[in-house]
Formats: C-alpha cells, structure tokens, sequence
C-alpha cells in the first residue's frame, strides 16, 4: 500500500512565498513522474508543475517562473516552490505521483493541501 502526505500549505499575503512537500511512503520500488495539480473553488482540478524521475521539469503557464519543483528521491519527496504568489493561486494542491510496487504500476494521489492567498 502506498501513502502520499502532503504539507507546507497555509495562508500568505500576495507576494509572499510557501513551500509545498509530498512525501510518499509504502511498498515503492520506484517512483516514475511527480507532479502537483490544483483545484480552486468551483474549478476543475488544473495540472500546475511535473518533474521526471531524469529530473526533467514542465510549468504551467500560469506558474512559470514563479514556481520551481523539485525531487528528492532518497526522500521519496517531491517539493513545490511557490514565490510570487497571487490570489488566484489560492487552491487545494495535490501532488500525483506515478509508482511501482509489486502489484502493479500507476498514479497515486496526496490528500490535498490548501493554500490560500490573500491580496
């Protein structure tokens, strides 16, 4: 069985910054992509950051340059670096990571994280 936490959500003013971690944990024999997804209220859930297990990285558009992901595979972790933020970043994150275990191979999901921007 495989577990994700995630942590490191909050309230901050616009501008400021957070740090998002999601650390998996269980039966893992490898974690493949890591990425973050978030949902605003009333929204679909959108992609935001994904990061290979080369360490290859994509954004979207509307965080590019303000938000850095990042791996620390001995941690099974997976980290978010939010700076610049703006009201509408204000959503539930969850991280998604693509895992093999014995069983098989596929997408697991974190309980979700809520950050909050104030303006």
């Amino acid at each position: 069985q495989v577990q994700l936490v995630e942590s490191g959500g909050g309230l901050v003013q616009a501008g400021g910054s957070l740090r998002l971690s999601c650390a998996a944990s269980g039966s893992i024999l490898g974690i493949y992509a890591m990425g973050w997804y978030r949902q605003a209220p009333g929204k679909q859930r959108e992609w935001v950051a994904k990061i290979t297990s080369g360490g290859s990285t994509n954004y979207a558009a509307s965080v590019k340059g303000r938000f850095t992901i990042s791996r620390d595979n001995a941690k099974n972790t997976v980290y978010l670096q939010m700076n610049s933020l703006k009201p509408e970043d204000t959503a539930v994150y969850y991280c998604n990571n693509n895992i093999r275990t014995l069983a098989n191979r596929k997408d697991y999901w974190g309980q979700g994280t809520q950050v909050t921007v104030s303006s």
